[in-house]
């Protein structure tokens, strides 16, 4: 039973791991090993706070993410052609080029892709580079705020986990 909350709580790390870093599951992971938990212990009493926690931080992260996005994007005069520039500098950042550099791979691309797809896609709509660069860095900058913020709540979530259910597992 402890190697399975042991696992379990892996699974919960690279949760948080993914609540930061796009393109990787976050809360839901975490949502997964809690219910997984709930099953194997045989309790769903004992998940029942941390459960909640978590679909409440799960639903957060959601309006986060769309929250800190249109915030630093509004707060940047960026238009939608910089947002949706962001999202395929995201996707080509990761999947695309940027990964076969020598060094950084898919985070590089995650990190520039955005930036750079932001930033091409204001030049198109504005043809004013300095106005692009500024609305690129609006985003990215909100992006990565809400990413953080996101963290914290998953980190939130595993802790309320662990503390509710440490004494089930190990008795102390």
């Amino acid at each position: 039973m402890q190697i399975i909350y042991w696992l379990l709580l892996a699974l919960m790390v690279v949760g948080i791991i993914g609540a930061v870093v796009p393109a990787i599951p976050g809360a839901s992971l975490i949502l997964i090993a809690i219910i997984t938990w709930g099953f194997i212990s045989g309790s769903f009493a004992a998940i029942k706070i941390p459960l909640i926690v978590t679909i409440v931080v799960l639903l957060l992260s959601i309006g986060i993410d769309f929250l800190a996005s249109y915030l630093g994007a509004r707060k940047a005069g960026a238009s939608q052609w910089g947002q949706i520039g962001a999202i395929v500098g995201l996707v080509v950042g990761f999947l695309g080029l940027l990964p076969t550099l020598p060094f950084g791979g898919p985070l590089l691309g995650m990190l520039l892709g955005p930036l750079l797809g932001a930033i091409i896609g204001e030049y198109i709509y504005r043809r004013d580079l300095n106005l692009a660069i500024k609305a690129g860095i609006g985003i990215v900058v909100g992006t990565v705020v809400g990413n953080l913020i996101q963290g914290l709540l998953a980190i939130a979530a595993v802790v309320v986990f662990v503390v509710t259910t440490w004494p089930q597992v190990f008795g102390t």
